[in-house]
């Protein structure tokens, strides 16, 4: 199966009946963290939870992760911009999905080079290297 570059999350849920419609849930944590704004229009693709094997038969259905790894790991080096201020004053720069990377002594507008120094499911902190690239 070919994934399209604009996939912008993978999560798995159910669908529910309500009235004469079908729903589907998208965890808050997508929303929050991701690239998914309430009210926006979005195309949804379904994948059927149970796979065909080559025999033709159907194998157990594989188990997605609760959530996706983040997409930084401690020490890495990252260029970022500095799109807002957290309630705390730090900077906070967005990478792929949406995923944060908190920069303190950061201020919006700044392009600043960073080292991770600490990875969340959610959230990453970065330690300024060079101020502006």
């Amino acid at each position: 199966m070919e994934i399209s570059e604009k996939l912008l999350c993978l999560f798995s849920t159910d669908v529910s009946a309500e009235e004469d419609r079908y729903v589907i849930e998208v965890p808050r944590q997508e929303v929050e963290t991701g690239d998914i704004e309430p009210g926006d229009v979005y195309r949804v693709a379904l994948i059927s939870r149970e796979e065909t094997s080559d025999d033709g038969g159907t194998s157990q259905p594989k188990t997605a992760p609760s959530e996706p790894q983040p997409p930084v790991d401690v020490g890495e080096t990252r260029y970022v911009e500095i799109e807002d201020i957290g309630k705390q004053g730090d900077g906070i720069a967005r990478v792929e999905r949406g995923y944060v990377i908190i920069v303190p002594g950061a201020d919006v507008g700044e392009r600043v080079k960073v080292e991770v120094t600490e990875v969340k499911s959610n959230f990453a902190v970065g330690e300024i290297i060079e101020e502006t690239f």
